[in-house]
């Protein structure tokens, strides 16, 4: 959110990983009693680890996990990450597929220092960074075009710059090109309702959305 806008960078491409975890370790998984990695994966399994009565410990990253269970040689503590780090760090995998969702994926943006605007020729994502006004119902009043003229929003996030808490910024997705004529409405009347609009750029889907 912060270094992206002020990095002069655009993305020109997204690119869907599936993600998958493994419980590794150096004894059986009947000794595992706790299992360290980042929270996120920790999340992503937490009912798989419900089931069999493992505590999740979280820890900064994956790999780091992987190898801070390398380094105790703990039979009761086991790493979560991908398989992968198994074999880096001389680990035994005790199980595999821990992810409770079968589709579990991790978005990637591709940057470039400059590019132009994917061609209005097929499926295309927009991202873009606006700043609301300090006002009732900004967020309101500036998202209307997107549903007047029927364009679909697939992400809205928001984030404070700065410490004064006077205006909330917001990073969002939709699917079309600036050049569709009801994206170009709706952006149109969402600057109106802003005090800044900045596109980050039109790329081809990876993905279809909806």
């Amino acid at each position: 959110h912060f270094l992206l806008p002020e990095s002069g960078l655009v993305i020109t491409g997204e690119f869907f990983l599936p993600i998958t975890y493994a419980l590794m370790g150096v004894g059986r998984i009947e000794d595992v009693k706790q299992a360290t990695s980042h929270p996120q994966a920790l999340g992503q399994c937490r009912h798989w680890l419900r089931a069999r009565g493992i505590e999740p410990v979280p820890y900064p990253d994956t790999a780091g996990a992987a190898a801070l269970v390398a380094e105790r040689g703990e039979p009761s503590l086991a790493a979560i990450a991908p398989p992968a780090a198994a074999e880096m760090y001389r680990l035994n995998i005790l199980a595999e597929g821990l992810e409770d969702s079968e589709d579990n994926m991790t978005r990637f943006v591709i940057l470039a220092r400059s590019g132009a605007p994917a061609p209005n020729d097929g499926p295309v994502m927009t991202t873009f960074i606006f700043e609301v006004k300090n006002v009732p119902a900004a967020l309101y009043k500036a998202l209307g075009g997107f549903a007047t003229n029927g364009v679909n929003m697939t992400k809205l996030e928001s984030y404070q710059r700065g410490a004064s808490f006077a205006a909330t910024t917001f990073f969002a997705d939709i699917v079309g090109h600036p050049d569709d004529p009801a994206v170009a409405r709706a952006l149109e009347e969402l600057q109106f309702h802003s005090r800044s609009l900045r596109l980050l750029g039109t790329y081809p889907q990876a993905r279809r959305r909806g």
